[in-house]
């Protein structure tokens, strides 16, 4: 008797998480509020970290558009979905932490160094939700003007002339500029060997 729970018990289980893997291709990462306004994704920093691109100040005249660095993370449900099709799925959601080039010079040499948090940004893929966007996706910023903490817990998404058209013209794979980031250009569908 008691075995025959045991093993019902052990089916219960396994099929409760492989109906909830199944289940979960269709989750969203993200929240809106009742305006529409995306709410400021909480444990980000345990999804899938895709890289930290910099194109600071020094390299570019003074003028940089975007100085600081960008740690950038996907969701883990949409980096399963891109490794095994090779496409960004309904649902999407990309976050890009802004942090401030800090320290010039460190004991292993000279180079930008992180310095403190000043922002945070986000980018969704939904047909549902942005049905006349370009590729579906909106872009979202929660940082503040100033670049001051803490930012701010909801974000309207951006006029899609802000982001769109730079993302159109010169990203690699379908808005996202995967040709910066080499854990999602190796891991595309298979194709080639997996990062991890």
């Amino acid at each position: 008797m008691k075995t025959a729970i045991k093993a019902l018990c052990l089916f219960t289980l396994f099929c409760g998480v492989a109906n909830a893997e199944v289940a979960s291709t269709d989750e969203v990462m993200f929240k809106m509020d009742a305006n529409g306004d995306l709410i400021k994704p909480e444990g980000y920093r345990e999804w899938v970290y895709i890289g930290t691109p910099v194109t600071p100040n020094d390299m570019n005249n003074g003028k940089a558009a975007f100085p600081e660095f960008h740690n950038v993370y996907i969701d883990p449900i949409s980096y399963k979905h891109w490794k095994e099709m090779g496409e960004f799925r309904e649902g999407t959601i990309i976050i890009k932490e802004l942090v401030s080039v800090g320290s010039k010079a460190a004991t292993s040499g000279q180079g930008y160094f992180m310095g403190d948090f000043i922002g945070l940004e986000a980018t969704i893929k939904s047909a549902k939700l942005f049905p006349k966007e370009p590729n579906n996706w909106a872009y979202y910023s929660f940082s503040n003007k100033d670049h001051s903490l803490p930012v701010n817990p909801t974000a309207k998404a951006f006029p899609t002339a802000s982001c769109a058209a730079c993302h159109q013209a010169a990203a690699a794979d379908d808005m996202v500029f995967t040709q910066y980031y080499p854990v999602l250009s190796a891991a595309k569908g298979g194709e080639k060997s997996k990062p991890e």
